[in-house]
């Protein structure tokens, strides 16, 4: 009893006709759902960001008709840089030191040429098809690789490759030099150790010795860059690879890949030049990259097996591959083997 009668009952009483939920209990779940909806907000904000990049790439028949090589164990993607200049303004081209976007005359010739396996089960290899491989190109005769796709685009490179090599391509992504400087400036540039400098009047580039942050226009003439090299084409596929697993890693960093922002301005860099076959998801393409960035972290990075890297003919220098151990290499690609030759 109060001095003025019975007290009524406290504010924070339970009701009569039952118990109150717990207030924390009330308190997290409203948190969980906000959690839920901003959860739901980013990974739309990711997807949104990477549909709108692939919507730009372009889309091409790269498969040749006829027979193809059956398929083995194992997935094999046909990478390809070009020297396309489509989409570059003269001033593009001048900023990255390739001459004018008309350079060429309009027709685009292949830098680098490499294929890599993404094994059912165990490691991914990444090959490195020497651009000046001397090899039979369907309707054409002997000559080196990078021809086929002056003379016929991804057809008949892929037709090229597969006669070659025995393997079967099931995928085909291709980049131009607009497309990979692209890249390269929108993820801040690439760190790579040079183990001496690199001067290069044809690929211009002058490069000192050590580790450095290689932005577009440098990074794509070292990749380009054989001039400078006792071992020309080899020491040029070799940077190739080496750098486009560097470059992998960082595009799929938590933040770049992770950020939407970040995503769609890489995307949408990288998708200028860049071309894939009609068959190939987003989710494909995803894949691949994330595939290639694990190359520098336990993956296999080799190139062809060569006999001759001065082989001359008919007043061209060329490369010739050692058949044997190279029928021994796609063989083991092939059949999902650890590789078994010597490089």
């Amino acid at each position: 009893m109060g001095p003025n009668g019975p007290r009524g009952p406290r504010p924070d009483a339970a009701p009569a006709s039952g118990v109150r939920p717990p207030r924390r209990k009330r308190t997290w779940l409203r948190v969980l759902v906000v959690l839920a909806v901003i959860v739901a907000l980013w990974a739309g904000l990711l997807v949104w960001a990477g549909m709108s990049a692939w919507g730009k790439v372009n889309k091409v028949e790269a498969f040749p008709s006829g027979n193809r090589p059956g398929g083995g164990k194992g997935t094999n993607v046909l990478l390809v840089g070009s020297d396309s200049r489509v989409g570059m303004t003269n001033a593009e081209a001048d900023k990255l030191r390739t001459g004018g976007a008309s350079v060429g005359g309009g027709t685009a010739r292949t830098d680098s040429i490499m294929v890599l396996h993404m094994p059912d089960s165990g490691k991914p290899t990444l090959i490195s098809v020497q651009r000046d491989s001397w090899v039979d190109i369907p309707g054409h005769g002997k000559q080196k690789i990078n021809a086929a796709f002056t003379y016929g685009g991804p057809k008949l490179l892929v037709q090229t490759v597969e006669q070659a090599t025995g393997l079967r391509i099931d995928n085909y992504m291709e980049i131009g030099f607009g497309g990979f400087a692209g890249v390269v400036d929108a993820v801040g540039g690439v760190r790579m150790c040079l183990p001496e400098a690199v001067k290069d009047d044809y690929a211009h580039i002058d490069l000192p010795k050590g580790c450095q942050n290689l932005k577009g226009a440098d990074a794509l003439g070292y990749v380009r860059s054989r001039h400078a090299f006792a071992t020309g084409d080899l020491a040029r596929a070799q940077h190739q690879r080496e750098f486009l697993g560097a470059l992998m890693k960082k595009v799929a960093s938590p933040g770049n890949l992770l950020v939407p922002w970040r995503l769609k301005s890489i995307g949408e860099s990288g998708a200028k030049g860049v071309a894939v076959d009609k068959d190939m998801s987003p989710w494909r393409a995803l894949k691949i990259m994330w595939t290639l960035k694990g190359i520098t972290n336990g993956g296999q990075s080799v190139q062809v097996p060569v006999a001759d890297a001065n082989y001359y003919i008919g007043g061209e220098s060329g490369v010739l591959w050692d058949q044997t151990r190279a029928k021994k290499l796609f063989d083991d690609l092939n059949n999902d083997r650890s590789i078994s030759v010597s490089q």
